[in-house]
């Protein structure tokens, strides 16, 4: 059995993200890190992409053929993106129903490099009480600073965290919004390093737009955030689309970067919590149940 530097099996046994698939160009090694792990991937173009760790009789930056590498690690191409795992993963990735809608836009947003834990970066993005702050005149505004009472529950069926009733004053919720508006949120976390949020749709009131983030660990205190927009939006062209998250994340980024510790404490005494912080409570109390121990604090026994 190969050697990992990482010890935490419920994290080894995880598919976990490495880059977009429209991004990896045909017969060209990428090389990446996960886990603390040299890994190498390439693409045929065709839809076939091979993982493995890096070795010095592969290139790590030229040309490939993916069929005749040995070695290699569990692969899945789902919503977009390159998927390994450096353990035993499960059959399926979480689902995204949403996903498989033809009238989507699914993009990349952008793949950001942050040094954070990917816990840490998970908590920020349950977060709506800093919208006002981080996000002004953006996802949220001054005096509409309140983060109204919502339903948070872990789902032992789905063996994920569910935050329901989720409301927010925005003044430009999205690329198509023509004004502020109070704005419905679910946020899912079906996966200890992945997030998926759900948002009211300027462009039908019946449906809801999804941007999900894909945390690929580096090491326990840096992260890779792949940014994934599947949205309603018929007016406005794909960079446009993607500014607009790539602005809201760059807003992020150096206060992810400032948090302290990096890594996620869970003893729940550790950091006072108030009531927007019911879903950074649930999140914490998931990884302390599923024996989470790498990019966190583990509480003391």
């Amino acid at each position: 059995m190969t050697e990992t530097r990482c010890k935490d099996q419920v994290i080894l046994d995880l598919w976990h993200p490495l880059a977009a698939l429209s991004e990896v160009p045909a017969g060209v090694v990428v090389g990446t890190i996960l886990l603390e792990e040299r890994l190498s991937l390439a693409s045929d173009g065709t839809g076939k992409v091979a993982v493995w760790r890096s070795r010095r009789d592969l290139p790590v930056d030229g040309p490939v053929d993916i069929t005749a590498v040995e070695g290699t690690l569990p692969v899945k191409l789902a919503y977009g993106y390159v998927w390994t795992s450096l353990g035993n993963p499960p059959a399926d990735i979480f689902p995204i129903p949403e996903y498989a809608e033809a009238d989507r836009r699914k993009l990349n947003a952008a793949t950001f490099g942050v040094n954070v834990s990917a816990p840490r970066a998970i908590e920020n993005f349950l977060d709506m009480g800093h919208f006002p702050y981080v996000h002004t005149d953006i996802l949220g505004a001054e005096p509409h600073t309140e983060v109204k009472e919502y339903d948070v529950e872990i789902s032992v069926d789905r063996d994920e965290i569910l935050a329901t009733r989720c409301r927010f004053f925005q003044p430009m919720a999205s690329t198509t919004s023509d004004g502020g508006a109070d704005v419905d949120y679910i946020y899912r976390v079906p996966h200890p390093y992945c997030s998926v949020l759900y948002k009211s749709s300027p462009m039908d009131e019946t449906r809801l737009d999804v941007i999900a983030v894909f945390l690929q660990p580096v090491d326990q205190e840096h992260v890779r955030a792949h940014m994934l927009l599947c949205v309603l939006d018929e007016d406005n062209e794909d960079k446009v689309i993607k500014r607009f998250q790539q602005t809201i994340f760059g807003q992020d980024k150096p206060i992810l970067e400032n948090q302290f510790p990096k890594r996620l404490p869970l003893d729940p005494r550790a950091e006072t919590p108030i009531r927007a912080d019911k879903s950074a409570i649930a999140y914490r109390r998931w990884l302390s149940q599923k024996g989470v121990t790498y990019g966190v604090i583990p509480a003391a026994t």
